[in-house]
């Protein structure tokens, strides 16, 4: 007996919008799938919070504006649409031709790392995203330990890789006036030694 794949069903653009509007709960589009994203521990929001904080304080009275996991990006290149962890983008915002809901224009992409997550926001959802000509800066935060990986843009497809470890450090960022300490980011949480 043979056994057959399942076919999976393919979903346009427009298919995928008017399912997303409708539903309770949100999805990522890859060339025409869907797929529901789950839900985040307690420390992942935790994180996405207290960045989004320091970037509102930081970034007060300036031109740019600052999403937490709700605000649906588009990457036309790839055919994807996702929701990032936390994203800064300048004003005005630029939307998706014949869409309010959706943005094309982040500088700043931020996505803290869950273990079934982690290695896909490092490869394909990087290559995605660096796709898009306004995108600056990467941070990827692991919610497990105090570590934070920084890429940041440094020319036509050069990045430049830091690496930040333990609560004693502090990430600065070159695309826009920020500084953080890991202490800062990581203030509530217990590490096993």
């Amino acid at each position: 007996m043979i056994m057959q794949a399942e076919e999976k069903k393919t979903y346009t653009l427009d298919e995928y919008l008017e399912f997303e509007v409708n539903s309770d709960t949100r999805h990522e589009y890859i060339n025409g799938e869907i797929i529901p994203m789950t839900g985040g521990t307690p420390e992942h929001n935790e994180i996405a919070s207290i960045l989004n904080a320091a970037f509102r304080m930081s970034l007060k009275g300036k031109s740019y504006s600052i999403f937490v996991a709700d605000q649906r990006l588009w990457i036309p290149d790839r055919n994807l649409y996702t929701y990032p962890d936390v994203m800064v983008v300048p004003r005005p915002l630029q939307r998706q031709p014949g869409r309010t809901d959706t943005i094309i224009n982040p500088v700043i992409i931020a996505e803290v790392l869950s273990k079934s997550t982690k290695s896909y926001d490092r490869d394909e959802k990087f290559s995605a995203y660096r796709t898009i000509p306004t995108f600056q800066e990467y941070l990827l935060i692991d919610q497990y330990t105090p570590h934070i990986e920084q890429y940041s843009k440094t020319g036509s497809s050069k990045w430049l890789f830091t690496e930040y470890n333990g609560i004693g450090s502090s990430i600065s960022l070159a695309s826009i006036s920020f500084e953080i300490s890991l202490a800062d980011i990581y203030e509530s949480f217990e590490f096993a030694p």
